[in-house]
Parts: structure tokens; sequence; C-alpha cells
């Protein structure tokens, strides 16, 4: 329900983001009060009658004396139908996952859109929280990143926290999807149960089914026990079954009974087993289109596919990329056992903008492999062993922008210059909606730009929220 003057509380200790989304939710129609921290807030509510108590608190998560997360939990165990809105210019796995399963209602990235937030607080209304539960976070799979694609990412983790749903992720190769994997399992109802992790496409098709569901003694030449496979073994907890697309049919076939029915065979067993496991599967196949052309059962496609999880390549959060680089410099410091190299200006704009082929796993071993063997502590642009592949502002995208304009200046037109200008906007333009997911505000201001110069030079057609 959408209520007219709704009292919407917000606490900050930064009284500039205070003032201007006070102002915004006024001009929305809301009633408004705003503190500078937690503790305010505790004390107004003991003042408050119950029947004018706030119906949205929007808290910042980081602030002097009580956290966000603190105070969502003191303000849960009082008004436990009170949906609130965490913000935060620090997202991370740990983070969204702790504001979730302690019941906030959605986390808001800073900076944020105005109206973004106002529509926020209209969800908010709508839906009511009363099945969000309040639980102990547990120590998660560390996961790195700040750009939209990964909050999003952090987000499903989160609201997946107290389900025991199959999952399907879908990625290149590179991207993480077991360390995501392993943060699903982590933060889930499962987490202290086992998880098991197996590469469908590694093991070879003739040994795959032992390996799935084990074997009796004597089932093959060089059966001489008995063994568990991983079902199991992952009995009560997860398993996670990477690159599932290379899995051959007639597995699919008992795949999918074990999904169904929880029952299987050893092989060469006669005795039903059973197993309670969340599967939790991953692939960089388009499955859809192997369902279509018969290599993929449709059936196991839909009892994989419960809840679907894209995982972005590196090239599409490249606002990540100098995270990353800091956090796997130390790591391959800290295993080699060497002092951390650092990255000098020049080296860290190129690796920026490199595309990243083999995502987080080649910039993984990319640290290891300049903290061995680059003498000194600073990495240079010298130092990098793909230097001619990297995007090189200079050369990569100017070429053909000079053919381009040899072309045009030969037909000697009036509006070349107007038209080049135009299109090159268009390119940033669209490029930087793709990397905040459709963000306006956001956008422009990766740009340089205002959020309304952004909006007038937008093609009618283009979309984004505003």
């Amino acid at each position: 329900m959408n209520k007219a003057n709704a009292e919407i509380w917000i606490v900050d200790d930064d009284a500039s983001i205070r003032r201007v989304l006070s102002r915004a939710l006024a001009g929305a129609g809301f009633s408004v009060r705003d503190f500078e921290c937690a503790e305010a807030v505790l004390g107004a509510l003991d003042q408050v009658p119950a029947g004018q108590c706030p119906e949205v608190l929007i808290s910042d998560l980081r602030m002097p004396g009580g956290s966000g997360l603190d105070l969502l939990e003191r303000v849960r165990a009082r008004l436990r139908d009170l949906p609130v809105i965490i913000m935060t210019a620090y997202a991370d796995l740990d983070n969204t996952v702790a504001a979730l399963k302690g019941g906030a209602f959605e986390f808001l990235p800073k900076p944020f859109d105005l109206d973004e937030a106002i529509g926020l607080v209209h969800r908010a209304l709508e839906k009511s929280s009363a099945d969000a539960s309040r639980t102990n976070t547990s120590d998660s799979t560390s996961l790195i990143g700040s750009a939209p694609a990964m909050q999003e990412v952090f987000r499903v983790i989160g609201r997946l926290s107290n389900s025991h749903l199959n999952v399907l992720l879908i990625g290149e190769s590179g991207t993480g999807k077991e360390c995501i994997s392993r943060a699903l399992h982590e933060s889930s109802p499962r987490a202290g149960r086992p998880f098991i992790a197996l590469n469908v496409a590694a093991i070879p098709s003739d040994l795959l089914e032992s390996e799935l569901f084990g074997y009796e003694k004597g089932a093959f030449s060089g059966a001489d026990q008995a063994r568990a496979g991983y079902f199991e073994q992952a009995d009560g907890g997860c398993l996670f079954l990477d690159e599932i697309g290379d899995m051959p049919p007639p597995l699919q076939a008992k795949l999918l009974r074990v999904l169904a029915e929880g029952e299987f065979y050893r092989l060469g067993g006669r005795q039903c087993m059973s197993a309670d496991v969340r599967i939790i599967a991953a692939t960089n196949r388009d499955l859809e289109q192997a369902v279509s052309e018969g290599r993929f059962r449709e059936d196991l496609y839909h009892r994989l596919n419960v809840v679907q999880l894209r995982i972005p390549p590196l090239k599409d959060r490249r606002d990540d990329v100098p995270l990353l680089l800091d956090h796997y410099l130390q790591r391959a410091a800290d295993e080699l056992g060497t002092s951390r190299k650092h990255l000098g200006r020049d080296a860290l704009n190129r690796l920026v903008a490199y595309d990243w082929p083999g995502n987080i796993r080649e910039l993984v071993n990319l640290c290891r492999r300049l903290t061995a063997l680059v003498p000194g502590s600073e990495i240079r642009v010298d130092d990098l062993p793909f230097t001619s592949s990297a995007r090189e502002p200079s050369a990569a995208w100017t070429e053909p922008l000079r053919s381009w304009a040899r072309i045009g200046l030969a037909g000697k037109p009036d509006d070349l210059l107007p038209e080049a200008v135009s299109r090159l906007e268009q390119c940033l333009i669209e490029e930087a909606l793709k990397a905040t997911g459709g963000q306006r505000a956001e956008a422009a201001a990766m740009l340089g730009i205002g959020r309304n110069t952004l909006t007038r030079k937008l093609p009618h057609a283009q979309g984004g929220s505003d």
C-alpha cells in the first residue's frame, strides 16, 4: 500500500546526505525526520507513541557510534515489520548478506539517484517485510566488487540466504563461479554441512557416473572396495557442478531422477540410496540453445534453473579492477613470503583498460607472476606481459576514426565534426549506461557530466533510470 504522508526516518552522519534526501522525500509527499546517529533514532523510538512510529527507516551503514547493521538489529527487535533500507558507499558481499539476512528491505549503494531512492521507499511501503527473519551472520566467502553488476550478485546471494533452492550460475570461464557458489552455500541454512565441488568437464564420461553416485565393490575392474560418490558425500549440504553443459545425455537422465526423487543407485549396486543435496550448477555455455538442439534435457534444465544468476565478466566491471589487484597482489606477496608490489599509475591505468579475456583467474595469476618476477617494489607498464593487447587510446580506437575521417573528408562534407562528436558521445553514454545497469545519474558521474546533460543527449528510444 502506498501511503500518503507516510513517516520516513533517515539516519546518516553526513548532514548533506540527510538534507538532500529529506528534501526529495518531502517533495514526494512524505513526512520526514532525520537523525545523525543510531542512538538518536533509538531515543526517538522510545518517545513516540506506537501509532506514530516510522513506516520506513533509511540508515547509513557506517556511522560513528553504532553501525547501520547494529541499528537494523535493534530496530527490528522492536519493530519487526518495519522496512529498513541500508545506504552505503561500501557495498560488498559480507555487508549485503548481513543486511539482507538481518531483515533489511534493500541495499541502496551510494552515490544514488534521488528518484531511485524515492521509488525504493514506495516499494518498501507497498511490500510487507514481515517474513524476513533475523539471523546471525556467518563468515562467508569474501567476494570483492562495488560495480553495479556485482552488487546485484550480492543482493541475490543475500536474498537466497534462507533458502535451499537450486541455482544456475551463468558466466564466462574465470569469472569466479565456484567462489560465488561457496558464498551461496556459506550464507545458507546448509552452511555447516559439506560443500562438494566437481568440474563435470574435467572427468572422463566413463568415470563421471561412479564419481557422482559411487560404486560397490566389484562393480568394475579395480573396484576393490565400495566408495561413496559425491551425492552421498554432500548429503545435507551442497554439490557444485561446474560446466554442467558438458554432462553426457545418459547421465543427465540419472541426475534428473536424483533431483526429482532424491534417490539413486551406486554403480553395480542394488540398494536404493537417498541424499538431500542442494545443487548449484554453473556453465559458460548457452544451455537454452543446447536444449533447443537436443543436447541438453529440457526437464533437467528447468530443475537446475530455479534461480538463474549471471556473473559479469571482468571487462564489464572495470571499476573493480583496482580493488581486485590490490587484494590479490597482497595475497600473492603473502603466498610467496615476499614484500608487496605496488602498481605505478600508468600500469594501473593499462590494467583497468585491459579486457581480461581470462577474467579474475587471469588477474590472480598475473598478480602472482608480477610479484615473483618484477624487480623492485613498483610495477611499471613495461613489466606487463600484454602491453600491446591493452586498450590504448592513442591507437586502438583512433585509427578507425582516422580512416572514417579520411573517407568523409574526401566528400568535403560540412558537418563531419558535429557528426563525429555526436557519435562519440552516443557510444560513451550507451557504454556508461550498460556499465551502471541503466542508472543515469551514475553513468553521468562516470563521464564527468550532469545527469540532465546526459538525458538531453540520449536518443529518444534509449532507456535508463532517472
